[in-house]
């Protein structure tokens, strides 16, 4: 509970959420990484995910995991543990391709492939998708239509803020219904930022948690729940607390963005977990009554 002026008021809610996918599968890595050679590289995810169930199980919070479809038909049994531990398994595409370098056929064909893989896999409908980096954006916004028809209840992948691979500046920043090219609705629970001095600063982890000291998210975090009194989105993948990746070889700003503080990243989590209130982003949006 916090206080707050002359009386009690409980914490909110927030979702969070992990984006199963191996080092080698990022866009920043990618100008070094063919597709092709995926299946040779070593295989990671399973130790960085079970590492993130061990810490998730010891602090008594359960998310939402948005499963790259590649990954879970390699790993059937770890998707199946996931959901054993109580935590809701979303979709995070197939490929971890930009949803705006694919064509709308590619984009249902894998999101297709991938939900009916899930689904089939737990018995259970895959209500949450997000894109690959965040790559719905103004000239992919058709993509909704997409996840639409294929009976997804939300999405998570706009983020409003400009960056230079993703992002919709000034999306609304609250969880709501957001409006697809065909006038239908899907619920939009998008990326957290904060703003700092007028400058809208991305909070929702990922890199920006490793890279940013760690005033900053939880700054940013607690303006979001105590100011705007509202939920925000955190992130992570399990390659984040995995320092003993192999490096690849790429610019220096992709190394600046994908290797700074893996080793401290761990941590950061576990300290974050202890000063807000998680659970899955289902759970929020229920809880929000912007879904049943």
């Amino acid at each position: 509970m916090d206080w707050v002026g002359a009386k009690l008021m409980p914490r909110i809610l927030n979702a969070f959420t992990i984006d199963v996918e191996d080092y080698f599968q990022v866009a920043a890595l990618a100008p070094a990484i063919p597709r092709a050679s995926w299946p040779t590289r070593e295989y990671r995810v399973e130790k960085n995910t079970e590492r993130l169930l061990a810490l998730l199980a010891r602090r008594g919070v359960q998310g939402t995991f948005f499963v790259l479809g590649w990954v879970a038909e390699r790993s059937p049994a770890l998707i199946q543990r996931i959901a054993a531990a109580g935590h809701e398994i979303a979709c995070h595409g197939y490929s971890h391709e930009l949803v705006y370098r694919q064509t709308q056929g590619v984009f249902r064909e894998e999101t297709t492939r991938s939900k009916k893989y899930l689904e089939d896999l737990l018995g259970t409908a895959v209500a949450g998708y997000r894109a690959a980096s965040f790559s719905i954006t103004q000239q992919s916004l058709w993509a909704l239509d997409v996840l639409i028809d294929l009976g997804f209840q939300y999405d998570s992948s706009v983020f409003p803020i400009r960056h230079d691979r993703y992002g919709i500046p000034g999306a609304a920043p609250e969880p709501g219904v957001l409006l697809a090219p065909s006038k239908r609705g899907l619920v939009e629970f998008p990326m957290s930022a904060a703003s700092f001095m007028g400058v809208q600063v991305p909070v929702s982890g990922g890199g920006y948690f490793r890279i940013l000291p760690y005033w900053v998210t939880r700054t940013g975090l607690r303006q979001i729940n105590k100011t705007h009194a509202r939920p925000f989105t955190f992130y992570l993948h399990p390659w984040e607390v995995d320092p003993g990746q192999p490096r690849v070889k790429v610019g220096w700003f992709s190394r600046f963005r994908h290797y700074t503080n893996l080793d401290r990243c761990e941590a950061r989590l576990e300290r974050l977990l202890t000063e807000f209130s998680f659970g899955p982003m289902r759970n929020v949006l229920v809880e929000r009554g912007l879904l049943q």
